[in-house]
C-alpha cells in the first residue's frame, strides 16, 4: 500500500467515487483523521462511521469483504445511538461497545462488539509493527506483515501445520495437535467454500486475516471451531476482523455478585457444568485457562451462562496428542509481539493439570458468589467445599471429588421459574433440569 493520504487527497488523486473511498481506500496507516468534509464525503452511515472511527476498520484494507464489515455497512449491525447522543462519540477507551443485530431488519437482537486489544495495546502494536521494518512511526502495517518470513511461508502452505503457528503468543496454539489445526481452517467463517482442511481457497489476504488473529486473539477462532449451536459454551460468534469481534450479548458475571442466594445457586451450577465440559467432552479435547476473571464469564437473558471472553483459553488435544512448541523462542518474531511483550512465556502443556480451572474459579469466583448466602448447615458445606476445590496442593481426584459434592449441594438450592429461562418450564417435568 501507499503511504497515508488524507480522505481528500485520495479522491481526488483517484477520482473514485466517494463512497468507495470510504469503504476501501483508507490505507493501514493508523493515524488517520476521524471524518472527512462533507462538501467531498456525503453523508455516510452512523454504524459504519463507528466502526470506521473506533473498531479499526480503517487499519488495514484486509478488513474489506469480511462479514462484519458488510454486517456494519449494510446496517445490519446499528448503532446510531451512540453517535446521536449530544455527548458525541463514547469513549474510545472502552473494550466493548453494546449494539443491536438483524439479518432481516425486523427483529433485533443485543449483540456485544468487543476490542480483542485495548486501545493501547493497538497503538504499541502499530508502533512494533513499524519498527521491525524499520519504517516511520506510520506505515503500512498489511505491507509490512507480508514482507516477513513467516507470512511467506504461509503463502507457500497447502495446509496449516504446527510449525506454521509456533512462536505465537495464544494458548490456543501452544501446543497444537494436527486435528485442531485442520479443524481451524475448516471452520473458519471468513473464506468462501469453508470446508477442507486445505488452504487452497484462502486468498493471500485470506491467510493474512487468520494468521492476524491467531495472532491478536484466538477468541473469534474458537467461537467458529466449538460454537454454542453444537452444545460448546460460547456465544454466537457473527464476525470479526482485526482487532474486535461481534457476538451475541451477555452480562458479566461479576452483575450477579449479589444476586438472590436461589440464582447464585444456579450460577454456580452451572460454572461447575462449563468445567466439566472444558474437561470431558465427544471429542476429547481438554480446554484450560491461563488465569481466570469474572468478566471471561456472561450471562444471556435467558440465565444461560456461557464463557464470554476465550483468550486465555489454551487446548490440549487428549486424542492425537499435541506438538508442544519446542525451541519456541527461535521461532518468535513481530507476530509473536503484537499484544504482549515478546519475552511472554506460555506455561508447558504438560504442567497444565486436570484440576487446573477448578481451582481458578474456586478461588476466584465462587466465593463471590456463594460465601455468606445460606443458612447453617448448608453454608458450612459450602464453605469446605470451595476450600477443598479451591486448593492447588490437593491431587487432581479430590479436588474433582470436592466439585461433584459442590455440586450436590448446589442442585436442590436452586429454583424452577422464568427467570431461569434456559430451563423453564423443562424443570417443572423433568429432574434433569
Amino acid at each position: 500500500m501507499e503511504p497515508h493520504l488524507g480522505p481528500e487527497a485520495a479522491a481526488l488523486r483517484h477520482g473514485w467515487p466517494a463512497l468507495l473511498l470510504w469503504v476501501s481506500v483508507l490505507s493501514c496507516s493508523f493515524s488517520l483523521p476521524a471524518s472527512s468534509p462533507p462538501s467531498l464525503v456525503p453523508q455516510a452511515r452512523t454504524s459504519y462511521n463507528f466502526g470506521r472511527t473506533f473498531l479499526g476498520l480503517d487499519k488495514c484494507n484486509a478488513c474489506i469483504g469480511t462479514s462484519i464489515c458488510k454486517k456494519f455497512f449494510k446496517e445490519e449491525i446499528r448503532s446510531d445511538n451512540w453517535l446521536a447522543s449530544h455527548l458525541g462519540l463514547p469513549p474510545d477507551f472502552l473494550l466493548s461497545y453494546p449494539a443491536n443485530y438483524s439479518d432481516d431488519s425486523k427483529i433485533w437482537r443485543p449483540v456485544e462488539i468487543l476490542r480483542l486489544v485495548s486501545k493501547y495495546q493497538n497503538e504499541i502494536s502499530d508502533r512494533r509493527i513499524c519498527a521491525s521494518a524499520s519504517a516511520p512511526k506510520s506505515c503500512s502495517i498489511e505491507h509490512v506483515l507480508r514482507k516477513t518470513e513467516r507470512f511467506q511461508k504461509w503463502l507457500q502452505a497447502k495446509r496449516l501445520t504446527p510449525d506454521l503457528v509456533q512462536g505465537l503468543a495464544s494458548p490456543l496454539l501452544r501446543c497444537p495437535s494436527q486435528r485442531l489445526l485442520d479443524r481451524v481452517v475448516r471452520r473458519y467463517a471468513e473464506v468462501v467454500d469453508a470446508g477442507s482442511i486445505f488452504m487452497d481457497h484462502f486468498t493471500d489476504r485470506d491467510k493474512l486475516r487468520l494468521l492476524y488473529t491467531l495472532a491478536v486473539n484466538s477468541h473469534p477462532i474458537l467461537l467458529q471451531i466449538f460454537p454454542g449451536a453444537e452444545g460448546w459454551p460460547l456465544p454466537k460468534y457473527l464476525g470479526s476482523c482485526g482487532r474486535f469481534v461481534v457476538s451475541t450479548s451477555t452480562r458479566p458475571l461479576q452483575e450477579f455478585y449479589n444476586a438472590p442466594p436461589d440464582q447464585a445457586a444456579d450460577l454456580a451450577y452451572q460454572l461447575l457444568g462449563v468445567l466439566e465440559s472444558l474437561r470431558s467432552n465427544d471429542l476429547n479435547y481438554f480446554f484450560y485457562f491461563t488465569h481466570i476473571d469474572a468478566g471471561m464469564f456472561g450471562v444471556f437473558n435467558n440465565g444461560h451462562l456461557f464463557i464470554r471472553d476465550a483468550s486465555a483459553v489454551g487446548v490440549i488435544d487428549k486424542q492425537e496428542g499435541s506438538q508442544e512448541a519446542t525451541g519456541a523462542g527461535e521461532n518468535k518474531d513481530i507476530f509473536s509481539c503484537l499484544v504482549s511483550g515478546c519475552q511472554a512465556q506460555l506455561p508447558s502443556c504438560d504442567s497444565i493439570s486436570e484440576k487446573q480451572n477448578l481451582v481458578l474459579v474456586c478461588q476466584k469466583l465462587l466465593p463471590r458468589l456463594l460465601q455468606g448466602r445460606f443458612p447453617s448447615p448448608v453454608q458450612d458445606d459450602i464453605d469446605w467445599a470451595l476450600a477443598q476445590c479451591g486448593d492447588a496442593t490437593r491431587p487432581d481426584p479430590e479436588a474433582l471429588g470436592a466439585a461433584s459434592q459442590l455440586k450436590d449441594i448446589l442442585r436442590p438450592l436452586r429454583t424452577c421459574d422464568s427467570r431461569f429461562a434456559y430451563r423453564y418450564p423443562d424443570c417443572k417435568y423433568n429432574d434433569k433440569f
